[in-house]
């Protein structure tokens, strides 16, 4: 059995935190047939079906050292530029020395600087292909920072719009971006929608009731806070060891209980491009304006209220218990946030859940909300397409392209403010859990949706030829090459006869043949990158030995490329 193809993914960043790069080394194994590597950092577990698949093998990388995120203010342009300078090195010294050479380097961008340099001269010392995957704008992520008008940002852009074009093919998320790259930047991009992989499905009551038996006491207790779901754990059965806040057992097996609360979940990476005071705000005017509808009088006790609900008294506005998972810089700043809000019927929590728990939790909630406004306005949120593979309506913050993945009043609704969102919730939850006409159809819209296009399916159609023509293209042109020069050295050697010239040397040769190359535009940006055989014509082709070499050379490139198409 000759030797598989090989593919190596880089993420700069945790792979854990980066499952669009994770379905291609899934896609890439098993729809491809190839090993595949990744090169990325640590910190969060990759799904399990990445760790145990026997062709994925993943290579985590050295970070640049934490403590300089504490370094004073005037050393911040000194670490602008020292840490990059050391994430090259150290992706240089992985994709040159540390894993066997590939067929294709596929990387995910951003980050542009200076993983998008590093890969592309890798991809030359190695022979391999060059393939980008645009998520979004590395530059735009830069300019929430440090403003638009940063020359750091303009020699960011300069770098990522560059090397960009320099890669043998593109993939890209939105049309919008497609059109962006094709008409601003002169790249030709392929859409690959991102669409959730099999593991992500509606849950069952029994997955369910498993889930919220795991995380029933992070959702009961809260450090520090006393809210409408935390009240209630004092009020427990201990008779009761099955129950949870959303279900319990009874001789019909598992049920969901009338009186839980809503359960609402957001995904974040707390970071600027995603306002999540809008999300805090939106609670606060349900809370408020629910209040009102029902008459409450403002001078009785929360607590009153609390036990109330918890006794089983039912209105027509649910309590609603906002789930927020992820990690990011800005998570400590909104949790001290939410701890002085005090509200009636709205709680929070923040959690980090492993890559096998999410998509349960996403597939047993009541509705997501996406706050996500893309710093280039170009992508999309993979945390909505979580949402929609498992059968869950999403309220998604508006932005230029977002109506390409959420189709309004179908599988969700968009909002352009904190009110909007807060008029949403009130309708959607109106009459929970059985009542709610609205939300249950866009919860139908959601599973359409879900069952419409696969991962595999997207990938198979418009990844995988993209990869196999970017990596087979070396060999196309390395045999285009070799003719090239065997026809050169003829042409020298006639010349050379007929009028006594000397045209026997390796200046010539490649002058003819860069000549040739500049009428063949195909060739022309490819001309010092793939390995070709020069045959020196100041030797006679009755050396045998040189011959010899310069097609042992030939032959190694060539079985590697043809065994990757075997593939």
């Amino acid at each position: 059995m000759g030797k598989r193809g090989r593919a190596a993914i880089v993420v700069l960043g945790d792979i854990g935190r980066s499952p669009r790069m994770q379905y291609h080394a899934l896609s890439l194994a098993t729809q491809a047939s190839l090993e595949v590597d990744i090169v990325a950092y640590g910190g969060s577990d990759p799904h399990v079906a990445v760790l145990k698949h026997p062709s994925i093998c993943i290579h985590q990388m050295a970070q640049w050292p934490k403590f300089t995120q504490h370094l004073p203010w005037i050393l911040r342009y000194l670490v602008l530029l020292l840490k990059p300078l050391f994430q090259f090195l150290v992706l240089l010294w992985y994709l040159c020395f540390k894993i066997p050479a590939p067929d294709v380097f596929l990387v995910q961008n951003p980050p542009s600087v200076p993983t998008l340099v590093a890969v592309k001269w890798a991809s030359w010392i190695r022979h391999s292909a060059f393939i980008v995957d645009w998520h979004n704008f590395g530059y735009t992520l830069l300019g929430l920072s440090l403003g638009r008008g940063s020359r750091f940002v303009a020699i960011y852009r300069w770098f990522e719009k560059h090397y960009g074009h320099l890669a043998d093919g593109s993939l890209c998320v939105t049309k919008a971006m497609q059109h962006e790259l094709d008409q601003n930047w002169g790249i030709r991009a392929t859409v690959l929608y991102d669409q959730p992989p099999e593991f992500f499905h509606p849950a069952s009551m029994e997955e369910k009731h498993r889930l919220f038996q795991k995380l029933d006491q992070e959702f009961r207790h809260s450090e520090g806070i006393q809210d409408c779901i935390s009240h209630g754990s004092r009020h427990m059965r201990t008779d009761e060891p099955f129950d949870t806040l959303f279900t319990n057992i009874s001789g019909v097996g598992v049920t969901e209980k009338s009186t839980r609360p809503a359960l609402v979940v957001s995904s974040t990476s707390w970071t600027p491009d995603e306002d999540f005071s809008i999300l805090l705000e939106a609670a606060v005017m349900y809370d408020r304006r629910v209040a009102a509808i029902l008459n409450e009088d403002d001078s009785v006790k929360e607590e009153v209220l609390w036990d109330e609900m918890n006794n089983g008294k039912q209105n027509n506005y649910p309590r609603l218990l906002f789930v927020i998972t992820g990690k990011g810089p800005e998570k400590e700043k909104y949790e001290q946030k939410i701890k002085n809000l005090h509200l009636k019927r709205v709680a929070f929590r923040t959690m980090w859940l492993s890559a096998e728990d999410y998509p349960l939790l996403l597939g047993s909630a009541d509705l997501g909300v996406c706050l996500h406004t893309s710093s280039s306005g170009l992508d999309l949120p993979m945390k909505v397409v979580d949402m929609f593979g498992c059968g869950l309506p999403v309220c998604a913050a508006s932005y230029s392209c977002i109506e390409e993945l959420v189709k309004v009043e179908r599988n969700g609704l968009l909002f352009s403010s904190s009110s909007e969102l807060a008029d949403q919730l009130l309708m959607l939850f109106k009459g929970f859990p059985n009542e709610c006409d609205v939300l249950a159809s866009l919860r139908n819209g959601a599973l359409e949706t879900r069952s419409s296009v696969a991962w595999s399916t997207e990938w198979e159609e418009h990844a995988k030829p993209v990869v196999l023509e970017a990596s087979l293209l070396p060999l196309f042109l390395s045999i285009c090459f070799i003719v090239v020069l065997l026809f050169s050295r003829c042409a020298l050697c006639l010349l050379g006869n007929l009028k006594g010239l000397n045209f026997a040397n390796m200046n010539a040769t490649r002058n003819f043949v860069g000549l040739f190359c500049q009428k063949t535009p195909f060739m022309t940006s490819k001309f010092e990158e793939v390995p070709f055989i020069i045959f020196c014509v100041d030797k006679p082709f009755q050396d045998q030995k040189l011959v010899k070499l310069h097609l042992a050379s030939l032959f190694d490139f060539l079985e590697r490329k043809l065994n990757f198409l075997a593939n």
